[in-house]
């Protein structure tokens, strides 16, 4: 286990509000408003990046009993409630605040996984800074409730970055910060039946009020599956967030920050999001001599707001290719570790991959880690066949841009909230990439009769040479039908390949 360890913080940081300074717009480029932000531009990195992976991983992996289960061991009946309340104890003696002391990452080698993820093809990789349960995964300053004072002992970002930076990957954050206020709110309620009838979770206990928040006028509304309001009203939540925000930019400088939602608090356009957003381009820029390169995604697709940064969509994508970069983040299985979960299959990763670069997209991968650091064999294997594919069709998918048309053939993928379902690809169905005058053709499908028919190429399109990747050239012809394409008996890829057409 690595990384840097630091010493407890005071009584006197422990507060909830605050407001950190930020960069003056006159000796900076951008200034903290949706319209000064409008004038991000994407960096190359981002747009060559194409996959990047995500550790979205924290004390809620303790159980190993899936996302959200600060929340829902506080929600009566819910699977988390009668498992904590069975394996811990119930929540008005045994709390999340007890659960966190057990988190102990004593198997965490970032180094290892690092190496891993980089040979599956990661360009950029991402440490979950905070999630919606109010602890730092980083020693801070502001906050004793994180990693350093509390578990682990360990900064768990900070060792994070260390591996990225070493091997040239550019290191993000994810914050999950902005719900928490209302998120957060269950832990002040009781059970409404049984044994502890009216007995008050320890959500209430005042000497815990800095982790589990002032937030009772939100119990009601937090009861639901999921909360609602998502963000809090209240001003001194938002300074908090800013507050927090700005030291994780000011200590790690990232090169992306991740937002889980929209972006926070920016009705009016000159709120705490804009201020933090500014401040994270702001930093970059003093970095690398006045031009930003630091990208920030967030959930909206309202049209103002969306300009600031990139467009992030959870667990499902775009139909068609999108004029500016955007991301997809998922997971292999849950978010947090989860003995339960289903994992995807290397394969359906990798044509999940395939269809969002093809539409100008990335893909941040979730690889799920245990309570003690670790991964486990089932996503060793999935690194390991992402491997073995990046070897042979990476050309098609790093530092590519969109064809003309993003695909062809009778499959797609599903467009529906948090849908993921496996496509039942054809050999007919192909996906496109291009590098300069060279276009890559992805078959979803080998066809089993030795050809391929790619009818976005006609005898218009001036052919040099088809290669397949991983093995030979192999022999073509153009009619007006399309290019024809004769193939071995068998891919080198499996059942995803890729052609590189090589034009005039």
């Amino acid at each position: 286990m690595t990384g840097t360890r630091r010493q407890p913080t005071s009584a006197a940081s422990r507060r909830i509000g605050g407001s950190p300074p930020v960069t003056s717009p006159r000796t900076a480029p951008f200034e903290p408003t949706v319209d000064s932000l409008a004038g991000f531009e994407v960096p190359d990195w981002f747009r060559d990046a194409k996959l990047g992976i995500w550790s979205h991983w924290g004390p809620q992996s303790v159980p190993r009993f899936g996302d959200w289960y600060a929340r829902n061991m506080y929600r009566e009946g819910t699977d988390q409630y009668n498992y904590h309340l069975r394996t811990y104890g119930h929540p008005s003696r045994f709390g999340y605040k007890d659960l966190v002391a057990l988190w102990k990452a004593e198997r965490f080698d970032p180094e290892e996984l690092m190496d891993r993820y980089v040979a599956a093809g990661a360009k950029y990789f991402v440490a979950q800074a905070v999630h919606h349960d109010n602890f730092l995964n980083y020693g801070s300053a502001l906050h004793r409730w994180n990693s350093v004072n509390v578990g682990p002992g360990l900064d768990i970002v900070a060792a994070w970055r260390q591996a990225a930076v070493a091997r040239g990957l550019p290191i993000g954050l994810s914050e999950h910060l902005g719900a928490t206020f209302t998120w957060w709110a269950v832990n002040k309620g009781a059970d409404s039946a049984g044994p502890y009838a009216g007995v008050p979770y320890d959500g209430t206990d005042p000497d815990h009020l800095d982790f589990y928040l002032p937030n009772h006028e939100h119990v009601a509304d937090s009861r639901r599956g999921v909360p609602e309001p998502w963000y809090t009203t209240d001003p001194q939540w938002h300074s908090r967030w800013l507050e927090l925000v700005t030291e994780m930019i000011d200590t790690f400088q990232p090169d992306l920050l991740y937002t889980d939602g929209a972006l926070p608090f920016d009705s009016d356009g000159r709120a705490a999001g804009a201020r933090a957003v500014a401040h994270l381009y702001n930093t970059s820029a003093r970095a690398h001599g006045g031009v930003n390169h630091a990208v920030y995604t967030q959930k909206m697709r309202e049209p103002q707001v969306a300009r600031v940064g990139v467009l992030d969509i959870e667990r499902s994508q775009e139909p068609d290719i999108r004029p500016e970069p955007w991301q997809t983040d998922t997971c292999v299985g849950g978010w947090f570790y989860d003995v339960r979960a289903t994992y995807k299959r290397p394969g359906h990763v990798l044509e999940i991959l395939v269809d969002i670069v093809a539409k100008n997209g990335n893909l941040l991968l979730n690889i799920p880690q245990r309570p003690d650091g670790s991964i486990d064999d089932e996503c060793r294997y999935l690194l390991d066949e992402m491997a073995r594919w990046v070897a042979i069709c990476g050309e098609g998918i790093f530092g590519t841009r969109p064809f003309r048309v993003f695909g062809e053939g009778p499959s797609s993928v599903v467009i529906d909230h948090f849908r993921e379902d496996r496509v039942d690809w054809t050999a007919r169905d192909v996906r496109f990439t291009q590098r300069d005058r060279t276009v890559y053709a992805f078959l979803m499908r080998w066809p089993s009769d030795g050809s391929a028919l790619i009818r976005s190429f006609t005898s218009s399109d001036d052919v040099r040479s088809v290669r397949l990747l991983g093995s030979d050239p192999v022999p073509w012809e153009q009619s007006a039908q399309g290019l024809h394409v004769r193939l071995p008996d068998a891919g080198p890829a499996g059942d995803l390949n890729c052609l590189a057409i090589d034009l005039a």
